[in-house]
């Protein structure tokens, strides 16, 4: 079956196809760097990494690009309020910078830690100035741009479609007032570049053509994004949460500058819940980190497994008993997997379901279900290892990679593997024999090797891991 997905433009499932060749630009909305990312923030990148692993299981080269944002995101979306650098700079009692570059340093490692394929490229706003500035330029000189007390503008009535991505009802906002205009023309307008306040000191500013200043948020993406990818690419993802705001503005800006909606497809991945209706946020302040589940013992590529139980256009509800079951689960099939011997082949039958689910916009939580039912099969043990081995270039759980602990070992499993190790050291070739088949019936395989023996857990097969 091949590649279709969603694209929240046009609000259709619809073929993928690459815009140049078998080249795939993807540009990913990375954190703000202000405080920890929490699990719902996390979320997001895992359906944004299966995206990519899928891609590549089509046989598509992908060039992932992921910004850091590192200034110019307001704490309000109306461009009020204060840089969220600022604030956390002011809450830590340390430097701007230093709390830049130390949660960039706990997302990559919570990135790392759920096994997410690195970036093809981590861009900073801050090492982007030139190329923002230069954007608003663009906008400046196409007749976009107005100037306030507090900074540019973009006018966002020169655009009929202004905000289509998101079906906004422009008239219906103006009409409410429900966001503060202060000097804007219209309350969808937003700002390209903010100015010093001339009575506060800030730590990231910056000279520009039309005074010190920083740039706003929605500027950044648009201009990284076409730096690395150009201003025509494929896919463009992020929350649901950036539809109708952020990426609608960032599409203002690149119909303006470039005549194009920026990516062919718009992918957003939607909130992990505390209950059916509320979203994980930080500033409610109740939200949950990926340490926090590490400190209750729970292996990080659960949560992945988590993640991947639910579609990723669906909330997905979060609670401890789900995220336990889920770890159960991932256990089960490590145990499963690490009892099985390699040099099988894949099993063609299921590859073909297995890629029509994943090809079907991302279909996860069936590729889980028919991972489950191959396991059932009753194929042999070593093609289960080479399908499975095929299915998780996509899941990405490491089977591989993982090893029993030690500790799991039962003193009477280890006495049993010695006294075969001793038959085997005299030459008893039948006692040995009987000690491995007695090891089998209590769910342990050993197999020889010029190292020794290596022995590994297989647990019966369980009536239902989904």
């Amino acid at each position: 079956m091949p590649l279709a997905l969603y694209d929240s433009w046009s609000r259709t499932v619809r073929p993928f196809t690459p815009i140049h060749g078998n080249q795939v630009g993807m540009y990913c909305c990375g954190p703000t760097v202000y405080d920890h990312a929490h699990i719902g923030n996390l979320r997001t990148y895992v359906f944004e990494d299966i995206l990519r692993r899928v891609l590549m299981h089509n046989g598509y080269a992908v060039r992932h690009v992921v910004n850091i944002t590192d200034v110019g995101h307001l704490t309000s979306d109306a461009d009020e309020g204060e840089d969220k650098m600022e604030k956390g700079s002011r809450r830590t009692g340390e430097s701007a910078w230093a709390i830049a570059q130390r949660y960039t340093e706990a997302f990559v490692a919570d990135w790392c830690a759920l096994h997410l394929l690195e970036p093809t490229i981590w861009c900073r706003a801050t090492d982007h100035l030139a190329e923002q500035i230069g954007f608003i330029g663009e906008l400046e000189r196409a007749g976009y741009v107005y100037r306030t007390s507090d900074g540019l503008y973009f006018d966002t009535s020169r655009q009929d479609d202004y905000g289509y991505l998101a079906r906004l009802d422009r008239a219906g906002l103006q009409a409410g007032k429900r966001v503060a205009v202060g000097e804007k023309r219209s309350s969808t307008d937003f700002a390209l570049w903010k100015f010093s306040p001339p009575d506060v000191v800030r730590q990231m500013e910056w000279d520009s053509p039309w005074g010190r200043g920083f740039p706003g948020w929605h500027i950044e993406c648009s201009a990284m994004s076409a730096k690395y990818l150009g201003a025509w690419f494929d896919i463009h993802c992020g929350g649901e949460d950036h539809i109708a705001v952020h990426h609608s503005n960032e599409i203002a800006q690149t119909q303006a500058a470039h005549g194009t909606r920026l990516a062919n497809f718009w992918m957003h991945g939607h909130f992990l819940t505390f209950d059916a209706h509320t979203k994980m946020s930080k500033s409610s302040g109740d939200f949950v980190r990926l340490e926090t589940l590490q400190s209750r013992n729970i292996d990080p590529l659960a949560y992945r497994y988590l993640c991947l139980t639910a579609h990723y256009r669906s909330k997905l509800r979060f609670s401890w008993p789900s995220l336990e079951a889920a770890q159960t689960a991932l256990n089960r099939l490590r145990h499963l997997y690490a009892g099985w011997p390699q040099g099988g082949r894949v099993d063609q039958a299921f590859a073909a379901r297995f890629d029509a689910e994943v090809n079907d916009d991302l279909n996860l939580p069936r590729a889980l279900a028919m991972l489950w039912e191959l396991i059932r099969s009753g194929l042999p043990p070593a093609t289960l290892r080479a399908t499975v081995d095929r299915f998780d270039s996509v899941l990405g759980f490491k089977l591989n990679e993982w090893r029993p602990e030690a500790a799991d070992v039962p003193e009477s499993i280890r006495a049993l593997l010695i006294a075969r190790e001793q038959a085997r050291a005299a030459k008893d070739w039948a006692a040995a024999d009987r000690i491995r088949a007695s090891l089998s019936e209590q769910g342990w395989r050993v197999e020889d090797g010029k190292d020794g023996q290596h022995l590994t857990h297989v647990p019966a097969l369980p009536l239902d891991s989904r």
